[in-house]
């Protein structure tokens, strides 16, 4: 199959399904010389296991990673890296019943009218066990884009209709909420921004559980320290990368930067960010502008930190909408292989609401969509 290679020079594949022997990732072109070990990696993926209780499913794995390659004395060689990590608690008997029924909400359908047959057990290649090569991957970015002081910080911002305190108000999109706490975002389960709000939404979710169904989630994600004109101004714009890339994940719906779909509603002279003066820019972020170009600041940020797909030099920002897991204890109407009506209720492990496990996982797409866009600003000019 196609389409499992993601980036330009900073590349990866990812392999493996949900129910095979296991899943991993290849990184190809990761520059030589950068500290890494397993416990890098590890930290990321022990974000996103399930198994945390709360919206989580019981499925536990503890998910420890092999880097088979690439790595020689604590640092990347520049060759490949190939991270594997070991499936160890997977139950395919879950799925027989499975096997001959289309599961509403799924690929099931879709994936038998391109390829003819598909793995049942969780749905394979397109379970969402197949975020965990891409969170690897993104840990080995991190590093990277950590070298060069660039820092990436996702959370929920809402779940089952409770939302978080907002970073940045649609009413006014660059003033800070207050009520943000960036430390509550570990302490719950939730991975929320304010303990009230998380304590309401699991509430809620423990309530959704027990009728059997699901609920979907909004997670947002800054990035401070992007140096400005990052991004491919044409097909590769910034904002189309990071989109294409959240867009990617199984259970995507919508993505919005800064003021968003709110923008659609407000007037230019309200919302385009106007630059001024530096003011108190650090010497060496003035220092990588071209000749002839002043340093900048901005008295707003309605546009996430992205003017004609190249980043300002400001903090990137984007929410990115996700749908109820499908899988649910509830009573629904499918059909067969032999296209005939049929009920369904699926049993198993399954996330009530994947906010919590969507989280590393949105911060290992913008890793990867960053670290390739740094490595091709290096040939945008001499």
């Amino acid at each position: 199959m196609g389409g499992s290679v993601f980036g330009t020079l900073f590349k990866v594949i990812t392999f493996g399904e949900s129910h095979g022997p296991g899943l991993g990732c290849v990184i190809d072109g990761c520059p030589a010389g950068l500290p890494l070990n397993a416990e890098d990696i590890s930290r990321d993926l022990r974000r996103r296991r399930p198994g945390a209780g709360g919206a989580s499913t019981s499925r536990a794995e503890e998910d420890e990673p092999e880097i088979l390659s690439g790595v020689y004395e604590g640092r990347t060689l520049g060759t490949p890296i190939a991270v594997l990590v070991r499936n160890t608690g997977q139950r395919s008997a879950d799925y027989d019943k499975l096997k001959d029924l289309y599961r509403p909400g799924h690929a099931d359908w879709t994936w038998e009218t391109k390829y003819g047959f598909r793995d049942h057990r969780g749905g394979g290649r397109s379970s969402a066990r197949e975020t965990l090569g891409r969170v690897a991957a993104g840990a080995v970015a991190r590093v990277f884009l950590a070298s060069r002081g660039i820092e990436i910080r996702a959370w929920t911002s809402s779940a089952a209709g409770i939302a978080a305190p907002r970073l940045f108000p649609v009413s006014e999109p660059q003033a800070a909420d207050p009520a943000f706490d960036w430390d509550e975002i570990e302490r719950n389960l939730l991975r929320m921004p304010g303990k009230a709000a998380a304590a309401k939404a699991l509430e809620v979710l423990t309530e959704i559980a027990a009728q059997g169904d699901s609920a979907g989630c909004e997670v947002s994600c800054l990035v401070r320290n992007l140096p400005p004109g990052l991004g491919e101004p044409v097909f590769d714009k910034l904002d189309a990368r990071i989109a294409g890339a959240m867009l990617s994940l199984g259970a995507a719906k919508g993505i919005e930067f800064g003021a968003g779909f709110a923008a659609a509603l407000g007037r230019g002279s309200k919302l385009n960010d106007q630059p001024v003066p530096a003011g108190n820019r650090p010497p060496e972020w003035a220092a990588g502008l071209p000749p002839g170009v002043p340093a900048a600041s901005w008295k707003s940020n309605n546009s996430g930190g992205v003017l004609g797909g190249l980043s300002t030099g400001q903090d990137l920002y984007f929410t990115v909408a996700f749908k109820p897991v499908p899988s649910i204890m509830k009573k629904q109407e499918t059909i067969n292989r032999r296209g005939e009506k049929e009920e369904l209720a699926i049993q198993g492990r399954h996330d009530t609401c994947i906010a919590p496990r969507a989280v590393p996982v949105v911060e290992a797409m913008t890793a990867l969509v960053l670290a390739d866009l740094v490595l091709l600003d290096r040939c945008s000019r001499v």
